[in-house]
């Protein structure tokens, strides 16, 4: 080759370089855009800032996403995505659809900016932190029985590891929508509702079927007032109070308006937890089996955190990790009529800690008493309240007819359900009761409520017969004005369903809370089969069987992860600080 022809290839390759590494560093064209993606609550809509090559900022500026799950999983990814400067990073365990919609809206807002996708690649892994090789208390899982105890912990003077095995804290919590039962509340007297720990103890043993532990019941109801000011003292809002399914009277607390409580509880205890010097927190931090001395004493937890395993001791250990009621297999082993049942937990509620704590010994207790839930909505894969119905929903069929006492317990109303064809139901309500529940408007947001004008037209959409359900409701209206329920003895009517447009969402049963789990006492101490406590280890929530018997009473679940809790990371701490 003469050395002209040197030259020229030379100056090519000089040019295809240069044109290279042009367009390796303009990858945007500068600006703000805006990108829509799907999540679990409907649209979310973002804004997404970028300079030549890199993405500079992300807002949101609309979701439906549950609160705080939502809120959390974003602020996660969002900083996953400016380290990375890409869109392609994992999503967050525990919020998986919402991590997906706004990943697909940044991607948008990114395809709007002129950046072309090519083979996606994996972000640069985050550098996760260990955790301490020892500390006073260790809680395994971040739920609100687990938030509950570390806060109680710490408040004694303990220094406290939190490990959550899901990307997020909330557990099956945060997905709790109709109230935290309560006796005795300023907010009951405010509203002149005469309640009382003896009738809240009397309510949930008939609820349960006597089947309860009548010792813990007894410390849930005389505590139950005082979780409610706990949570409200952290600032959490409660100042609202409803009736739920078994309750003879108006105590489940929840925010202003009727708003999903779950969120409210577990944000403020999020909240908290920022303010917490002594409390660490590790998500996506799976504890794999509890650490024991000689003499069968817990001394700490196996714990694997981005692929290593790490040993934790502590004095004493903490399980709130929930029941089983996403373990299928686990479930139809204790009750194989719900095998295939759909489920309202949320995915990390898989019974590990239940398994952990039988290997060292604890008893079980309860583990054939599953209960479902009795409105479902598959459409949109969400549980929808027992508040709907204790606000004044109706359930009728699929031809319009009633068929139950809608607020009858969890476990009668699902198996009339199942009766019905198809072995569904449908969810029926006014604009009444859609102004009196702002947990109403999610679920219409979300695209899975039908509405008509009037009920015949409604039935139309539901593919019944109009005549029916008109007639349904009228004589419903009846029963209303006359304070009497001639068909089913409901005693509770709030209103008539008498003002358009009309509502309905239909519904399933599906599985919903493990009311079995490891045997405790008031101490939330937890036992073996003989009746004495292993040393170091303490229980609270789902975790637990006892609290709730045969079934379990719509707002009972938060007043015992929040009482238990408590009562597990006081008498922790007290251990540990010996």
């Amino acid at each position: 080759m003469n050395t002209r022809k040197v030259l020229l290839v030379a100056l090519a390759a000089i040019s295809l370089l240069a044109t290279a590494c042009v367009s390796n560093a303009q990858r945007f064209q500068p600006g703000t855009y805006e990108g829509l993606g799907q999540g679990h609550g409907g649209e979310l809509k973002v804004a997404v800032t970028v300079s030549k090559e890199k993405i500079l900022d992300i807002k949101v500026l609309s979701m439906q996403e549950t609160a705080y799950m939502g809120d959390a999983a974003i602020e996660t990814l969002t900083q996953r995505m400016l380290a990375a400067n890409s869109a392609d990073v994992d999503t967050i365990s525990g919020a998986t659809e919402a991590s997906n919609g706004f990943i697909a809206a940044v991607k948008d807002a990114l395809a709007k900016a002129g950046f072309v996708a090519g083979k996606p690649k994996t972000a640069a892994a985050t550098r996760l932190s260990p955790p301490p090789r020892s500390c006073d208390v260790i809680v395994i899982g971040g739920g609100g029985a687990g938030l509950s105890a570390a806060h109680a912990a710490v408040a004694k003077g303990a220094r406290v590891v939190l490990f959550e095995k899901m990307g997020v804290l909330g557990g099956n919590t945060i997905r709790a929508t109709g109230g935290m039962n309560a006796a005795g509340t300023p907010v009951q007297t405010a509203k002149g509702i005469k309640d009382s720990a003896d009738l809240f103890f009397q309510d949930t043993m008939k609820g349960g079927y006597n089947r309860n532990n009548p010792e813990l019941v007894r410390t849930l109801a005389e505590n139950s007032a005082k979780s409610v000011a706990w949570i409200t003292e952290m600032g959490g809002d409660l100042s609202d109070v409803g009736r739920l399914a078994g309750a003879s009277v108006d105590r489940a607390h929840r925010p202003a308006g009727g708003a999903k409580v779950g969120p409210e509880i577990i944000k403020t205890l999020a909240n908290k937890a920022k303010q917490d010097s002594g409390l660490s927190i590790f998500t996506d931090a799976e504890v794999i089996s509890l650490l024991t001395s000689k003499k069968g004493a817990v001394t700490g937890v196996a714990v694997r955190i981005g692929g290593r395993e790490y040993r934790v001791s502590a004095k004493a250990v903490v399980l709130a990790t929930g029941g089983f009621g996403a373990n299928n297999e686990m479930a139809a082993k204790y009750n194989p009529s719900l095998r295939g049942f759909a489920t309202t937990n949320h995915p990390g509620a898989t019974g590990d800690g239940i398994l952990m704590a039988q290997a060292v010994g604890a008893a079980l207790v309860d583990m054939d008493q599953i209960q479902t839930h009795p409105t479902f909505a598959p459409d949109g894969n969400e549980m929808v309240t027992e508040a709907v119905r204790g606000n004044g929903a109706i359930l009728v069929n699929k031809a319009g007819l009633r068929f139950v006492d809608e607020l009858a317990t969890r476990d009668v109303v699902s198996a009339k359900i199942l009766e019905q064809e198809n072995k569904i139901a449908y969810l029926v309500f006014d604009t009444s009761v859609r102004k009196s529940l702002s947990a109403i408007e999610g679920y219409i947001k979300a695209g899975f409520v039908l509405q008509a004008e009037t009920p015949a037209a409604l039935a139309a959409l539901m593919g019944g017969d109009p005549a029916t359900l008109t007639s349904t409701i009228e004589r419903y209206n009846r029963f209303v004005a006359s304070r009497k329920d001639a068909d089913f003895n409901r005693a509770d009517m709030p209103r008539a369903l008498s003002q358009g447009p009309y509502y309905a969402i239909k519904v399933i049963p599906a599985i919903h809370h493990t009311m079995g789990g490891v045997r405790i006492n008031t101490s939330a101490q937890v036992l073996r089969e003989d009746g004495s406590s292993i040393p170091g280890l303490f229980a609270a929530g789902e975790v637990t069987g006892g609290v709730h018997g045969g079934n379990r009473l719509g707002g009972n679940a938060l007043a015992d992860i929040v009482t238990f809790g408590r009562i597990a990371g006081e008498n922790a701490a007290a251990l540990a600080m010996k």
